[in-house]
């Protein structure tokens, strides 16, 4: 399929790409790693993991969608034959089903955004987001009713991704001028106002006060490759998709130097709005910035929310902020890995975009309504922990290693050194050759020891057990799908 549409601007495609890159994670995943990690002493990892992992994949996932004009299963398939076009489906199906849930945590944002005009959570934050909001019973089953706030919320973040992407990339591109620039000026907000308030710089000194000892424990370092890979939407298909629409003459290593140094400002500046605020929590309640520091989910439904309804001056409008931040950091992310699942769709089976589209994104709400049930939350963690923690790293493997060892990388480097201001070294052929894989695999086979001789989360054996049937699932169900595709249409 010829690529009739493209990028209409440099700056463009790097919004978005950076809209991608930067999610929820920045707010609640990168600052709780440094805090738990050596705090500023953290950062010496981290960017040594940029430089040597992170980027050096993202030109990679750019390369391969720019000089093949494909998503991701046409583009493994051009660039290395047919038998590697199911690693290019497993890229998309993790992908989609990392979406389905994702879609559901930016369903409960849009929920807080309404309860933060009345400051609904005042009180006992933890018991309103779980007892009185989520209705959690700590059991996985029965799953009980599907919210119908919940659901509500979960509606208008799918009706807002089909608006983003009905289009394609023109659509996109006008989009993230809203998603992207707003998240930036809302955190910038967080953070001059955070400075301002009695105790912030307590927070802070926790951030990022450096511990230089944690650097000799290899937890550290796997935990800061982990955060790049993770950070950059690196394994999604997404990079390769938006690549692929970039017209010719576009550069490949400067976009990407670019990106990834925004999404690491990003994450930085959204440690200081995070833990100023939480100082100033604990200096309220009187109590040590550790005794009320969470991540992830807590972070943000939880000691956030605690923080905003102390607040000295205007919470309900701090309050309104923070989730609607939180929403267009995240929606990106949502929206440009919907893009990514759709486009492979349009390519192989030939219809219309808005009938892949509407498909897509009706499936994506109606298997997301599981996780709006009472039982939903825990269904969440254990799809997150297997999706993320195991088979998404798996993916990274595979990508890299498949272009490593089944292609020529002089080539793939003579390529990007061709169309980039930014000349690429011997380095990263070292990076994608060695380096990423290794790093990977270690962590895929701490994460299955971990999971093996621990199940995850305490969950009983037979929630763990679907959990590793999603792992298995997924790549067969990739292998079968390239089998298909390839039946209707022979191989390029």
């Amino acid at each position: 399929m010829v690529r009739t549409e493209f990028w209409r601007s440099r700056r463009g495609f790097i919004l978005a790409s950076i809209g991608a890159a930067i999610g929820i994670g920045n707010v609640w995943r990168f600052p709780y790693l440094c805090y738990t990690h050596g705090g500023g002493a953290f950062f010496i990892p981290y960017l040594i993991a940029l430089f040597t992992a992170g980027i050096p994949l993202l030109i990679l996932e750019f390369s391969l969608g720019y000089r093949t004009k494909a998503g991701a299963p046409l583009a493994f398939r051009k660039l290395l034959g047919a038998r590697f076009e199911w690693i290019g489906w497993l890229v998309v199906m993790v992908g989609f089903a990392t979406m389905i849930y994702y879609t559901v945590i930016l369903a409960w944002a849009a929920d807080y955004t309404i309860f933060s005009a009345s400051l609904a959570y005042a009180g006992n934050t933890e018991v309103f987001f779980f007892d009185g909001f989520l209705q959690t019973t700590g059991h996985l089953s029965p799953l009980g009713n599907p919210d119908m706030m919940i659901v509500g919320g979960l509606v208008l973040v799918w009706a807002w991704i089909f608006a983003a992407i009905i289009r394609g990339v023109r659509s996109v591109e006008k989009m993230v001028w809203v998603t992207v620039t707003l998240p930036w000026l809302l955190i910038a907000v967080f953070v001059l106002r955070g400075l301002t308030l009695p105790g912030a710089m307590d927070g802070i000194a926790y951030y990022l006060t450096p511990d230089f000892s944690v650097l000799t424990s290899p937890d550290v370092w796997l935990a800061a490759y982990g955060q790049i890979f993770f950070t950059l939407s690196l394994g999604w298909g997404v990079m390769i998709t938006y690549a692929s629409f970039l017209p010719e003459g576009s550069d490949i290593a400067e976009n990407a130097f670019i990106i990834a140094i925004a999404n690491t400002l990003t994450s930085f500046a959204a440690g200081i709005a995070v833990f100023s605020t939480l100082g100033y929590l604990a200096h309220e309640a009187g109590v040590p910035v550790p005794e009320v520091v969470k991540g992830g989910i807590e972070l943000a439904f939880v000691a956030y929310p605690a923080a905003i309804q102390v607040l000295p001056f205007a919470p309900h409008l701090f309050g309104i902020l923070f989730f609607v931040m939180f929403i267009t950091l995240g929606i990106d992310s949502a929206f440009s890995t919907i893009e990514a699942t759709t486009v492979p769709l349009i390519e192989q089976f030939r219809k219309p975009r808005w009938v892949v589209t509407t498909i897509v994104c009706l499936a994506g709400f109606a298997a997301g309504l599981l996780f709006t049930t009472p039982a939903g939350y825990y269904w969440l963690d254990i799809a997150d922990h297997y999706l993320s923690v195991i088979l998404l790293v798996l993916v990274g493997i595979l990508e890299a290693a498949a272009v490593a060892y089944f292609y020529d990388l002089r080539l793939m480097r003579r390529f990007i050194n061709d169309c980039s201001n930014i000349r690429v070294g011997k380095w990263w052929e070292f990076s994608i050759r060695y380096l990423i894989p290794v790093v990977l695999v270690i962590a895929f086979i701490l994460g299955i020891y971990g999971a093996v001789v621990e199940p995850y989360g305490g969950y009983p054996g037979w929630a763990n057990l679907i959990g590793w049937a999603l792992v298995i699932a997924l790549p067969v169900m990739s292998i079968w799908l390239a089998r298909v595709v390839q039946t209707r249409s022979p191989p390029p």
